[in-house]
């Protein structure tokens, strides 16, 4: 009757969220209320290291676990994630392999060890550790029981990833990688409600039909895709960039104004113009493209005024192509130098005169 309200109680938490998090503990507190250990942990495996780390800690000394990295193989978590098996030693003491494991941990005071991997497939997607449970009394019943646990954790994880990579693909542009516009759309709501200053960059590349035209529209995608990858290392991870559309991109910057910004936009036009793109399909195609910044709340205090004025900038300097133009800035001739910031860059861009939020 415990294990069906255990699998009850998991159960419904399965079924009631998709928070990761609190599916875990719910199925984590379960297992520590029946098999009582004086420390438990989940620990997780992170894909890109082939590492483990601890997502859940309870006890003695879990503050000291937290940002600690176990190597796949090494120590009782390590081995059990490396081999897929489970392990319960009811006393360390017996058992010469991992007395000496205990011994070299002795701020852990480890009598007795449960440890059982969480596994999807073949694929094994993290650890659940019991240190000091009641092992000694333990039915082969009672470990299929907790094997059982690890399945729902499993389950919990498997579910969470998939609604993670669902949100994901609903706001990212399967073309550049780089976020969509319906997601710029919600970003700009959010960063308006904050009412604090960001800046807007419209991004129109210069010619690109002609790239379309002469060498198809696949040699086009893959061009727009290097373009986001240029954007993204360009802007680096404070700001985020999106595909607005067609050829047309769009940079938010938070917490950025004005004058720090149109340093940031000098510098990704200047990256756009130095790059050479396609050169692994043997065209090392050069471009360019046409700017246009904007602020909040000086150029625009809604979603659709700050949108309307950098994308009115960005048109403005379409007029000459390779140019970028800011909302209110006075600006100096095409090859030239200004002086923003307090700095002075050499540039090859234009900045246009606009005195007001520009026309719809």
């Amino acid at each position: 009757m415990d294990h069906l309200r255990v699998f009850h109680d998991v159960a419904r938490a399965l079924t009631s969220s998709l928070e990761l998090e609190e599916i875990l503990g719910a199925i984590m507190n379960k297992m520590a209320q029946f098999f009582g250990p004086e420390r438990w942990s989940l620990l997780m495996v992170d894909d890109k290291s082939g590492e483990l780390y601890y997502a859940i800690a309870v006890g003695e000394n879990a503050e000291t676990l937290k940002g600690l990295r176990v190597p796949m193989g090494e120590g009782v978590a390590g081995w059990v994630a490396a081999t897929g098996n489970p392990l319960v030693v009811p006393d360390v003491a017996l058992d010469p392999h991992w007395s000496a494991f205990a011994n070299k941990h002795p701020d852990l005071k480890i009598q007795s060890i449960a440890c059982v991997p969480v596994r999807s497939g073949d694929k094994t997607l993290g650890v659940i550790q019991l240190l000091n449970s009641k092992l000694d009394l333990l039915s082969e019943h009672s470990i299929s029981f907790l094997r059982i646990l690890c399945d729902y954790a499993a389950i919990a994880i498997q579910n969470a990833r998939s609604m993670t990579l669902i949100q994901e693909l609903t706001i990212t542009d399967d073309v550049t990688g780089l976020f969509n516009a319906r997601h710029l759309y919600t970003m700009l709501e959010e960063e308006v409600r904050r009412g604090q200053v960001f800046s807007l960059m419209f991004v129109d590349l210069d010619h690109f039909k002609s790239v379309n035209d002469t060498h198809g529209h696949l040699i086009g995608s893959r061009l727009l895709a290097e373009v986001g990858g240029l954007m993204r290392r360009s802007l680096g991870p404070n700001n985020a960039a999106f595909r607005y559309g067609g050829d047309e991109f769009v940079a938010l910057l938070p917490g950025i104004g004005k004058a720090a910004a149109s340093g940031t936009t000098m510098a990704l036009c200047e990256d756009l113009r130095s790059a050479r793109f396609l050169e692994g399909a043997g065209l090392a195609l050069g471009l360019s493209g046409s700017f246009g910044l904007a602020s909040f709340p000086e150029d625009g205090n809604t979603v659709q005024t700050i949108l309307r004025a950098a994308d009115t900038m960005m048109y403005e300097a379409k007029l000459t192509r390779d140019n970028v133009a800011v909302a209110g800035k006075g600006t100096i001739g095409r090859a030239g130098s200004a002086n923003l910031s307090g700095s002075r860059r050499e540039v090859s861009g234009m900045f246009l005169e606009r005195d007001s939020i520009p026309r719809q």
